[in-house]
Parts: structure tokens; C-alpha cells; sequence
């Protein structure tokens, strides 16, 4: 006898055998249980999920007479009376399926409605089953309308398609849609592990992980990869031979990769992408497993859950997602999925896959480019992380505890009335109220907390404004309400003086109304705010380290310098409270609120309203 494979020998012969689609097996069980059945049924969903299988099933459900020859419909076919089994090897004349990738022309379809005036010789229904009936042409579809909105009733239509936008709406408005879902890998992987162990054949669990992730969710295309991989591997399936037979990078590389990008060692990704164009390995089969790891990764940072114990990867998924910051980690995502429809276009696709890798670090701020090291220097990556700096907006007794404040500065140089860390000098002490406690901030690269540093360089204070001489000009802003001792609120930064304000954004409107400024650098002006001006240099502070680029500060200090202000500008994350843009969007949402005031004390409007019973549609209304 010949050998069967394994995606015909272990198809399913009733529901209770079907992996993955249950709320099919469902709703058809319980249809069958109470007898309200539909004529035409419509199984949807990609290849290998199941919808020929389905309809086999269906039909022995409905035919089934039982091992005594006495049974009726039913949702638990026996599987050994003589229309289970002629079912099974496609001898039931009663059941007809049609090719129509084959068959797609409408005398096919004539031919065969013409069977549908006839009763069933052998079994209690006929069963009509279509495959890929989107292949089918318009006047093919037009010719079977009739009969499936009403057959006789002992015909059932079945039809079955890989694209149901294909199908004419006026087929799908007869018939009962379920939708199989492509499984999962999990569900792959357990169901290859039930098969192999009926075939007593050795298997490793990275191999069947390799062979599920591979089946991207079709359970045929598993069993199909799995023979291959039997033959492949000489009767056994192990996960170096699987991965040779796919082709698919071995996960030391993807790890080296990502720690290197973790990192900033842009020499280590060069040298890795050299070592899989010698081994082989496809750039786009890296791609893909980095966009696997890199999801688990973001949602490991997002959910904090612990490791899954059967998959050696996830324990070192979890400390590499403690490394890699989030934005990072979102952006390499992107970057990869993306790189993906590159690699085609590049006349090498290892050139193009070192182009996306390296795009991370071209993209990455210069201030964390230089502080970023090797995941194993912890230590000395924590000494150098921008350290806190709380200031009170009015000397008093103790308040609860301010907001930190990570402060990254970008060729920031001392000057007069500023400390070596080019940060403004505080006043001591004895002008002050109570010091407070700093929270660490979040680490850029490592979130184990810093080591205690020798000296305490950066203890915070509550400073008295006034007294804080005129290198720095600040101004408090009000103070939200203190709440209960038990349950203390974070007290805000001072914010920037009107004067300050006003200054910044006259200037930028000024270089954005004449173009000095555009893109990124635009942006930069936009987004920020103008917290100090020093003889020679003024302290911006902008809400995130992607816009302190070195490159996009140089512009805009050219462009202030041609609108005769030669300054050195000194660019700081924190929040912003007084920004052009802030100020800008502020207009425009006042000028909105006038116009919906205008339009409701309109008389017009409001004759409407109360007349007809009309109403404003929210978000209707702009502003001219």
C-alpha cells in the first residue's frame, strides 16, 4: 500500500477531531442538535484551515445512519455506516464537489444544477459543495441565484473560498457565512505534536516551534512541512535540521543583532549581517524573525508577565526588553517591517538589510548615542545617566514630592552662573525650604536601578526663585491644590515667564512666516520653549530627545543667527508648558469656540432647533 501523508491521513472526521475553529464546530453542533438548518452554508478563510473538511463532515452529519442503520441526523457522525464511509472516499453519489477554479464557466454549473431536481438514491439530503466559487464567472453566479435562494428540500449548497470579496453580494446575502480563522502557532504546535507521537517519530520542541511559525496558521501547510522534514531529517525531526531545511536564521544572529542595536554597536550588526551572507541565511527571513521578537518584546515592556517557562527565548526576551528602550523598540519594529519590501529593491539584499538595521542608530538622538554601551556594562552605564534636578516654585515648608525631570543637554558648556555640569547654579541650602527626595529616573538603556553614586552631585533643593540670581529666568506658575499628607501629589515645575514666552513665539512666527525654518528644524521651534537666555546662549527645553538632534540645533541656530540673534543654544527634555505650538492650537481652538457661539446665537440656527427639531453635529463647525 502506498504511504498517505499526513495532511489526508489525519484529516478530520467529525467535529470533535477539528483543531482551531470551535466556534464553527459550535454553532454547526448546535444547529444539527436542534435541527434548524440553513440550505447554503459559506466557509471562508485561508488555505489549510479546514473548509472542505467542514463540509465533509456536514455532509456525513446530515446522511449519518448510524452503526444500526437507524440513526438520523446528528452532530457526532459514526463514521462506519456506509454513507460515513462512502463519504470519506469520495464514492457518495449524493455528494458532488466542484472545482470551480476548474469549472468555472456557467454550463458547468447548469450541468450540475440539473442534478438538483432529482432526490438523493442513496442518502437523506444532496449536498452541493463549491470550492473556490469565486472563480466562478458572472454568469455562472447569475445562473445559480435562483436555485440557492430556494432548493428543494432535500439540497444543500456548501460553498467554499479562499477571497469572499470575489463572491457577489447577492450570493453572500444567501447563505449562512462563518469565517475560519487561520490557528494559532501554539495550536499548530500541539496538534504536530499529537500527529508525531501517533507516528512515533522523535521530535524536538524547537523543531515543531519552527515548523508551526512556519505554517503561518494553515494546519495543512504544517503536516505538508512536517513530511518534509521527517524525509528531510531521516525519521527524526530536530530543530538544526528543520532550521536547514527552512532556511530560517538560526536565533543567535537575531540576538546578536538586537543587542548590538541595544547597545549602539553598529560595527557588531556589519559583522553579523557579513556572517549570514556566508551561512546563507535570507536578509528577509531575518527581518521576519526580528518583527516576531521585537512584538513578544513591546508587549513584554507594556505587560509586565512573567516567563514562560517551555520556551527557552522568553527568559532571554525578557531581559533584553529591559534594555532596549520602548520608543526604540516601536521604531526597530517599524524600521523592519518596512526594510522588508526593500531588500528587492537593493541590488544586494545584505546591503539593504545593514541599511535598515543601521537606520536605529542613524535616527537616535547623539546624547543617548554616546552614553549607550554593551548590555554587560551595566555599571558603567548607569554612572553616566542624566541624573534628576527637582526645583520648588516658592520657598515654605515641605511640599510633597516634586516630579524628576531627565535632563539631557546637548553641547552644553559652563558659562557664567552655571554649575561644571552646565545645569544653572542653586543657591545653598540655608535659602531654602526642606530637601526633597529624588525618584530615580528611567534608564535609557538598563532599568536596573543605579548604583549609589561616590559623591552627590546632583542632591536636589527647593530654591527661592528671587534668589536665584539673573542667570536663570524663571517664574512660578500656580500650584495645583496639595492633597492629604496620606496620599501626596506631585508639585509642578516653575514654568516659563510671559515676557520669555512672548519673545520665543514673535520669533518663531517671525522664521516660520519666512520660510528660515522648515521640516524637523520648524518642528524643533515649534515644540520648544525658551526657559533662560544667558550672554550668548539660550536654554531651550523641548518634550522629547527625538528633536535634539545636533544636526537640526545647528540649523536653527543658523537661522536665528541670520535673524540677528548669534546665539549658542542649549537644548534640555522636560516638560513644556509655553510653546508656539501649544500657543497656536490654543488660538485656533478659541476661534473655534467663538464660531460654534456665533452659530448657536444665530437666529436662523436657533429657529431651526426649536422649529424641526434639528441639531449641530459635533465637530461640524470650523472656524473661518
Amino acid at each position: 500500500m502506498s504511504y498517505v501523508v499526513l495532511a489526508r491521513k489525519y484529516r478530520p472526521k467529525n467535529f470533535a477531531e477539528m483543531v482551531g475553529q470551535e466556534h464553527v464546530v459550535q454553532a454547526l453542533g448546535n444547529a444539527l442538535t436542534t435541527r434548524r438548518l440553513h440550505h447554503a452554508y459559506l466557509f471562508t478563510g485561508t488555505r489549510g484551515v479546514g473548509k472542505t473538511t467542514v463540509s465533509r463532515i456536514l455532509a456525513k452529519s446530515l446522511n449519518c445512519t448510524g452503526p444500526d442503520g437507524q440513526g438520523g441526523i446528528t452532530a457526532t457522525p459514526c463514521g462506519v455506516c456506509d454513507a460515513c464511509r462512502d463519504i470519506d472516499t469520495g464514492r457518495f453519489v449524493d455528494y458532488t464537489e466542484l472545482d470551480a477554479a476548474s469549472n468555472r464557466g456557467v454550463d458547468e454549473v447548469q450541468s450540475l444544477l440539473e442534478q438538483a431536481v432529482y432526490k438523493p438514491v442513496q442518502g437523506r439530503f444532496k449536498v452541493f459543495m463549491i470550492d473556490e466559487v469565486h472563480m466562478l464567472t458572472n454568469t455562472a453566479f447569475n445562473a445559480m441565484l435562483k436555485t440557492l435562494e430556494e432548493p428543494p428540500e432535500y439540497l444543500k449548497f456548501v460553498l467554499a473560498t479562499t477571497d469572499p470579496q470575489k463572491v457577489p453580494v447577492t450570493v453572500l446575502s444567501r447563505c449562512l457565512q462563518f469565517n475560519l480563522r487561520p490557528m494559532a502557532p501554539d495550536t499548530v504546535r500541539e496538534h504536530l505534536a499529537h500527529v508525531l507521537a501517533a507516528e512515533q517519530v522523535a521530535a524536538e520542541p524547537g523543531a515543531l516551534r519552527l515548523l508551526a511559525r512556519s505554517a503561518r496558521g494553515s494546519m495543512r501547510d504544517a503536516l505538508s512541512l512536517t513530511d518534509q522534514a521527517i524525509a528531510f531529517g531521516g525519521g527524526q525531526l530536530q530543530e538544526a535540521t528543520v532550521r536547514q531545511m527552512l532556511g530560517a536564521v538560526d536565533r543567535s544572529h537575531v540576538w546578536t543583532l538586537l543587542e548590538a542595536l541595544a547597545a549602539g554597536d553598529g560595527g557588531t550588526v556589519v559583522q553579523t549581517v557579513e556572517a549570514l551572507r556566508l551561512q546563507g541565511f535570507g536578509a528577509a527571513s531575518t527581518l521576519e524573525e526580528m518583527v516576531g521578537l521585537l512584538q513578544r518584546m513591546a508587549v513584554a515592556q507594556m505587560v509586565s508577565a512573567a516567563a514562560a517557562g517551555d520556551d527557552p527565548d522568553e527568559v532571554r526576551l525578557q531581559q533584553l526588553a529591559t534594555v532596549l528602550p520602548p520608543d526604540d523598540t516601536q521604531l526597530l519594529y517599524s524600521l523592519c517591517l518596512h526594510g522588508r519590501g526593500e531588500l528587492g529593491l537593493a541590488p544586494d539584499e545584505y546591503a539593504a538589510l545593514t541599511m535598515v538595521l543601521l537606520r536605529l542608530l542613524a535616527f537616535r538622538p547623539e546624547a543617548e548615542k554616546k552614553t549607550l554601551k554593551r548590555p554587560s556594562a551595566a555599571p558603567e552605564l548607569a554612572a553616566v545617566r542624566p541624573q534628576a534636578v527637582m526645583v520648588s516654585a516658592t520657598p515654605g515648608p515641605a511640599s510633597p514630592t516634586p516630579t524628576p525631570v531627565s535632563v539631557e543637554t546637548i553641547a552644553l558648556a559652563p558659562g557664567p552662573g552655571t554649575s561644571d555640569r552646565g545645569l544653572p547654579e542653586l543657591p545653598p541650602p540655608s535659602t531654602t525650604a526642606t530637601a526633597t527626595q529624588v525618584a530615580p529616573p528611567r534608564p535609557a538603556v538598563d532599568k536596573a536601578p543605579p548604583p549609589e553614586p561616590a559623591e552627590p552631585v546632583t542632591e536636589p533643593v527647593a530654591i527661592n526663585l528671587d534668589a536665584a540670581g539673573p542667570g536663570l529666568a524663571v517664574s512660578p506658575r500656580h500650584e495645583p491644590a496639595v492633597a492629604p499628607p496620606a496620599a501626596p501629589q506631585a508639585s509642578p515645575l516653575p514654568s516659563v515667564p510671559a515676557e520669555l514666552g512672548d519673545f520665543w513665539f514673535q520669533l518663531v512666527q517671525q522664521l516660520v512666516a519666512t520660510d528660515a525654518v522648515t521640516a524637523l528644524v520648524r518642528e524643533l521651534a515649534l515644540q520648544s520653549c525658551l526657559v533662560a537666555q544667558r550672554e550668548g546662549a539660550w536654554q531651550l527645553q523641548v518634550p522629547g530627545a527625538t528633536l535634539m538632534q545636533p544636526s537640526t540645533r545647528d540649523r536653527l541656530q543658523a537661522a536665528l543667527a541670520a535673524a540677528g540673534h548669534p546665539v549658542r543654544l542649549e537644548l534640555a527634555v522636560g516638560p513644556v508648558d509655553d510653546s508656539p505650538a501649544k500657543r497656536l492650537a490654543a488660538a485656533a481652538a478659541a476661534r473655534l469656540r467663538d464660531a460654534e457661539d456665533h452659530l448657536r446665537q444665530d437666529p436662523f440656527v436657533q429657529a431651526m432647533l426649536r422649529d424641526f427639531g434639528g441639531k449641530i453635529v459635533p465637530g461640524s463647525i470650523q472656524a473661518l
